[in-house]
């Protein structure tokens, strides 16, 4: 009777491993971002964290990224609401605010990141790859992101240096870019263009950068840095690739035209040959 009722329990705890956990908790990532949610289920690989009750919003995080779950505190009574897309945040404003530049109501999720980060980077004269790949080791391309330290938005600004940078609302994406592009420009032209000491200098600060001469000893900084050179990387690579595919077949083309001119110098069209033929005798 034992055996049997311990065999029941097993299968029962198999049963509900199974299905979708259905309670309030966190999701601590390896990087030390949190995710709050209501339940998750495993897909695959991915552990899918469902936002809100009604599981219409929801992001799918890789399991192995995931250091462990813990129950999640309650809200505070300032209005915070869940994050609704993927990113690493704990708790997060709504999606909704005011324009930092004309104070019009703005759907923040609705804002079309890759013109914010176009124009960002044309005024600050930086690559677009270079600001989206820092933005990925930031954020997550989460809007509404919040790090353990209170960095917030896209690009992770802290509310002083959002302050310092004229960033109102680091929530608002196209204000948080603009003074994360800036910032980084900032960094570039104090180490002269080193990209390794700026990209330091922007998550470890400008002091620590200084204090150790270079990237400061810490594994944090170190893993960021080198994940951000090598997203940048790759994405060089992958231009330079398809660049190289096109390459062949863009000379093919102007070869053809080319050669497809020298024919055309060489054999006159018969209409033009008709015209001389019957000029010629005239011309006699």
């Amino acid at each position: 009777m034992r055996l049997a009722l311990k065999l029941g329990g097993w299968m029962l705890a198999l049963a509900l491993a199974a299905l979708p956990c259905f309670a309030g908790e966190v999701a601590v990532l390896r990087n030390g971002f949190s995710i709050r949610h209501e339940r998750r289920e495993v897909v695959g690989d991915t552990t899918r964290l469902y936002l809100n009750a009604d599981g219409s919003s929801f992001v799918d995080v890789p399991t192995a990224d995931i250091e462990h779950f813990e129950a999640a505190p309650d809200l505070p009574d300032s209005g915070a609401r869940l994050p609704a897309s993927a990113g690493k945040s704990a708790a997060a404003p709504a999606p909704f605010g005011r324009n930092s530049q004309n104070g019009s109501a703005v759907n923040f999720d609705a804002v079309n990141l890759d013109e914010v980060v176009a124009s960002a980077s044309d005024r600050y004269r930086l690559d677009p790859d270079l600001v989206n790949s820092v933005i990925k080791a930031e954020s997550g391309f989460n809007p509404r992101a919040v790090s353990p330290k209170g960095a917030q938005g896209l690009m992770q600004l802290m509310p002083g240096t959002a302050s310092k940078l004229g960033v109102p609302n680091a929530f608002d994406p196209q204000a948080n870019v603009e003074g994360g592009a800036k910032y980084l420009r900032e960094l570039l032209e104090r180490y002269n263009f080193d990209l390794v000491k700026a990209l330091a200098a922007y998550n470890a600060g400008p002091l620590r950068v200084e204090q150790f001469g270079g990237v400061p000893p810490y594994y944090e900084t170190r893993k960021y840095v080198a994940r951000v050179v090598t997203d940048f990387n790759k994405k060089k690579a992958a231009q330079e690739k398809a660049s190289a595919a096109s390459a062949p077949k863009s000379a093919a083309s102007k070869h053809a035209t080319a050669k497809s001119q020298t024919t055309s110098r060489k054999t006159p069209s018969s209409s033009m040959v008709q015209a001389k033929a019957s000029a010629g005798p005239a011309s006699e």
